[in-house]
């Protein structure tokens, strides 16, 4: 960033991934939101949204500074805040075009989201605080992987197959997931990692959140921001479960290299990616969006 130019939110959520990518470490593989870690918002116990889980460094509760005297805290000598987004919805009247007003002459009133931010702090940064006992959980209604993934496929009435080979993919023409053999892979994370990636493709058919066409082909330029989807979506499955995603490809210069290319190129792509893959997740595990987390 130029000396004098200042950053939009988008920019500075960025930077904030591209730092950590640059370090080696991949955001979207910690451990955010599953059965007994994530972060969370210290008053409502919500937890964080997917991206605010990326953005936040420890698990546990968070809270404004407003809320840290209300809780009758007292933020410790030195402690550094973090940015936590969310959308705030404006409303913009248009009077520019008769056409647009509507049957009883009225003005179109457009809502539009901006990103917006706010800084909070984490319960370890702050002295006296009297903190709840409690634990947030996600709705989690699946004993482990392969019940969560059986129940999907099923639900939603989705051709799979496992086939012999080194082919991993789903078909938005036929509606259809191929995935190697299960004895194929090195470990079952590695299994459902890959089946939970598909499983996040196929939640953009049109039947499902209308994420990508029949037409979508994968190579074309929303090509990147659906895997970065879908494997934020199959990391967040798999940490529900407590399970880790960072298998040795997943580790690699090369694939670390590559986001840090195309986040380069694109301030707003982690955002929308981030927010996708959230709704994606929600659809698989509970057949619909889930708009209760906290932003």
């Amino acid at each position: 960033m130029k000396e004098g130019i200042k950053m939009n939110v988008y920019e500075i959520i960025t930077n904030k991934i591209i730092e950590e990518l640059e370090k080696g470490i991949i955001p979207w593989q910690k451990p955010w939101g599953g059965v007994a870690n994530g972060a969370y918002n210290g008053i409502s116990k919500k937890p964080y949204s997917l991206l605010n889980q990326m953005l936040l460094s420890q698990d546990g509760s968070y809270y404004t500074f407003k809320q840290v005297q209300q809780k009758g805290g007292k933020i410790k000598r030195g402690s550094k805040s973090h940015m936590v987004v969310f959308w705030k919805i404006y409303e913009k009247e248009n009077k520019n075009s008769e056409n647009e007003k509507n049957s009883e002459n009225e003005d179109i009133v457009t809502k539009v989201p901006c990103l917006r931010y706010y800084n909070v702090f984490h319960e370890s940064d702050i002295e006296n605080l009297k903190k709840d006992d409690f634990i947030p959980k996600d709705i989690q209604t699946f004993d482990d992987m392969e019940s969560l993934l059986n129940n999907y496929i099923k639900r939603e009435n989705i051709h799979f197959l496992h086939i012999k080979g080194d082919e991993a993919y789903y078909s938005p023409t036929s509606d259809k997931i191929v995935l190697p053999l299960k004895n194929q892979f090195k470990c079952s994370e590695e299994y459902y990692s890959t089946a939970f990636h598909e499983c996040t493709h196929s939640t953009g058919s049109a039947n499902r959140l209308s994420r990508i066409s029949k037409s979508f082909h994968f190579g074309d330029e929303n090509y990147s921001k659906e895997e970065l989807v879908a494997e934020m979506g199959s990391s967040f499955i798999l940490n529900q479960f407590n399970r880790s995603s960072d298998y040795s490809f997943h580790n690699s210069v090369a694939y670390i290299q590559n986001w840090l290319q195309q986040l380069k190129k694109d301030s707003k792509m982690i955002v929308s990616a981030a927010s996708q893959a959230e709704k994606a997740v929600n659809f698989i595990i509970n057949g619909k969006t889930n708009k209760s987390k906290e932003k």
